[in-house]
């Protein structure tokens, strides 16, 4: 199947689309294997399409078609780089609509989400490392009276990427987007839950003029994930995913001393204090908890708010849960979707049960909804329980669902104590007129990121990533260049040499 702009698809509720191939040094290709998984619209669990899944085969072939592609992509000047990823953004941009609702499709994002989200903020950070690329340098040393280094920056060679479900194209984006523009090929897999808009995403950059095995998509589970982790073809491995696929990745990795660079799981704590602007504070914590259905990593869901205001922050945020829109998400007024799977519905729901059953407060939420056009997808109310303790498990764990725990706090340390207790390091925000307290609190709390009055805004050019289990290594910024290049020294003698014998 080819996405190409002159056939431009429509997708809406009920697509059915053919099955859907590899792609393999610039062409779309069958796998080498007999299997197959279909890919389930969860608005529906209707199947939307079968995808081929990748053999070690293929795999091979991906490798030696990114490999054999390094030499020429690494040597072309890094304005034509830039110049090919700019022409890329451009279509991307065009093909927006067209995009979104594909991505829609396949995650159950909301429509109003795709369409000024998803590939938007994936073409910023293409058109970010587009400019970067001819600024690309290595350094110089003098060495007098007779010598001179000269460090050099060079790619690393061929890098895999892993994607996760829940921001398809632009993980797929913000992984292509510093490898390429530092003269790197790629092979990327989707996860498998949602893995179309890759395939576009191939298509365009070939559109652009990426060579032919630059680029190339392999399909599958977590057995093709593997492939690539152990193939001693691959130089790096980029994983957005759970902490606990980032273990298994990187022990595999380093079997053959892999570079790798991983984005994991979060538990990322949302610091209210009584002198912040509570409706904007309310604001963010909808946000923080419920945009992308609650799947994304870097969400507040552990809402701290200090003791005097904690009923004036509950007043004003329930009523605003209570009027969100969760329905189709092709509907353009959806503001909730459904969620990715039926097994991760199962798994979200399980964490509902935990919060309805313990001593925790319902606020809001945590049900199906009654409409019977939504009984056959995967659709849970967006959950509010306040009086929380941290030791609840749904406190605790990651739940990847629109599921807010709101606790109450005294005092600085003691939230930030609390804050700070945790395996994960994401993010974290804090909300509070006082800024000599907020960076007080932002240099101390445990977070590759955090917010001052503000929630996952994330500029191209700052990066992003976590620390202890939430990964290692950043996304998007200069500094992903050090993750996607290495250093050599050339040391140069211009005189006699000396030696000691």
């Amino acid at each position: 199947m080819s996405f190409s702009t002159s056939t431009t698809p429509k997708y809406g509720p009920d697509s059915v689309l053919p099955k859907q191939k590899l792609f393999i040094n610039g062409h779309f290709v069958d796998a080498t294997s007999d299997d197959a998984f279909d890919t389930i619209n969860p608005a529906t669990n209707k199947t939307i399409c079968s995808v081929q899944q990748a053999s070690q085969q293929d795999i091979d072939k991906a490798v030696s078609a990114a490999r054999d592609a390094f030499p020429a992509w690494a040597a072309t000047p890094a304005r034509e780089r830039g110049t090919i990823l700019r022409r890329a953004a451009k279509i991307l941009l065009a093909r927006n609509e067209e995009l979104a609702a594909l991505e829609t499709l396949d995650t159950g994002k909301a429509i109003s989400e795709t369409q000024t989200v998803d590939i938007i903020t994936g073409v910023e950070v293409l058109e970010y490392y587009a400019g970067i690329a001819p600024t690309l340098h290595g350094d110089y040393f003098d060495h007098p009276p007779t010598a001179f280094s000269i460090i050099h920056r060079e790619p690393l060679g061929v890098c895999a990427g892993i994607g996760a479900w829940n921001y398809p194209i632009q993980i797929a984006m913000w992984k292509s987007a510093p490898a390429l523009a530092c003269g790197n090929t790629m092979v990327f897999k989707p996860a498998e839950l949602t893995p179309l808009s890759a395939l576009a995403l191939a298509d365009i950059y070939c559109e652009a003029g990426v060579p032919n095995g630059v680029f190339n998509v392999v399909q599958g589970d977590a057995r093709i994930g593997r492939m690539l982790s152990l193939h001693p073809g691959i130089d790096k491995v980029s994983l957005t995913g759970e902490a606990g696929t980032g273990k298994k990745v990187m022990a595999d990795a380093a079997t053959t001393l892999k570079h790798v660079t991983f984005e994991l799981g979060g538990k990322s704590p949302l610091l209210i204090f009584a002198d912040a602007d509570i409706e904007s504070a309310v604001s963010a914590a909808l946000v923080a908890n419920f945009f992308s259905t609650g799947q994304v990593c870097s969400n507040g869901t552990r809402v701290f708010v200090e003791r005097s205001v904690i009923d004036e922050f509950i007043t004003r945020l329930r009523p605003r849960v209570e009027a969100m829109r969760v329905g189709c998400p092709f509907d353009p007024q959806t503001q909730v979707g459904p969620l990715v799977s039926t097994k991760h519905w199962q798994k979200v729901m399980s964490y509902m049960d935990d919060a309805f059953a313990s001593a925790a407060t319902h606020v809001t939420g945590g049900q199906r909804p009654t409409d019977s056009s939504l009984t056959a997808g995967n659709y849970v109310l967006p959950a509010v329980f306040a009086d929380c303790d941290d030791n609840m498990r749904f406190v605790r764990e990651e739940v990847f669902g629109p599921l807010m725990s709101i606790l109450t706090f005294d005092n600085e340390e003691e939230v930030l104590a609390r804050a700070n207790a945790t395996d994960y390091g994401l993010a974290a925000a804090v909300f509070s007129r006082d800024f000599s307290r907020a960076h007080r609190l932002a240099q101390r709390l445990q977070a590759g990121t955090v917010w001052i009055n503000d929630y996952n805004t994330l500029p191209p050019e700052v990066p992003f990533g976590g620390v202890k289990g939430s990964g290692i290594g950043r996304e998007n910024g200069l500094q992903a260049v050090e993750h996607y290049t290495q250093t050599k020294t050339v040391y140069a003698n211009t005189g006699d040499f000396k030696g000691c014998y």
